[in-house]
């Protein structure tokens, strides 16, 4: 990352600019014309330097539900079940960790009750216990990266 991506990171965390040309105006302030803010970002996507670019919507204020889960797969199944539980629509997003649970991804759901029928049925697909560890208390840590 050279210091404009940083700026593009850095920049649209808290908040992407809502108007006719948002894309242009978020390239003017981080100082790119806008097809080049589009391509950076295109490519920050693609290296997976960023896993997606895009709204965050706090479901549990929308009337759904919300929890961070775990399982601890086998190291030689751990493609195919991750393909198992992205193939879930609730699951936002799915990364691994070095620990005995070793597979976390955030579930996403229209009402609290879906929670725990989507654990059960990744429980079902990958015929492995989901361990659910739904928020207590919420905290905002931001990153920032040195320009």
């Amino acid at each position: 990352m050279d210091q404009i991506d940083r700026a593009i990171i850095n920049e649209f965390q808290g908040g992407f600019p809502i108007s006719d040309r948002p894309y242009a105006e978020a390239a003017e302030r981080v100082g790119i014309d806008e097809q080049a803010f589009i391509d950076r970002l295109q490519a920050l996507l693609d290296d997976g330097v960023l896993s997606r670019f895009g709204p965050m919507y706090h479901a549990e204020k929308l009337g759904g539900g919300l929890t961070l889960a775990a399982l601890s797969v086998p190291e030689g199944d751990f493609d195919a079940v991750s393909e198992k539980v992205n193939a879930f629509p609730e699951v936002a997003h799915n990364y691994a960790r070095e620990h005995h649970l070793n597979m976390w991804f955030v579930l996403a759901t229209e009402t609290p009750e879906r929670v725990g029928e989507v654990i059960g049925e990744i429980e079902a697909a990958t015929g492995l216990p989901v361990f659910d560890m739904p928020k207590r208390e919420e905290f905002f840590v931001g990153l920032r990266f040195e320009a």
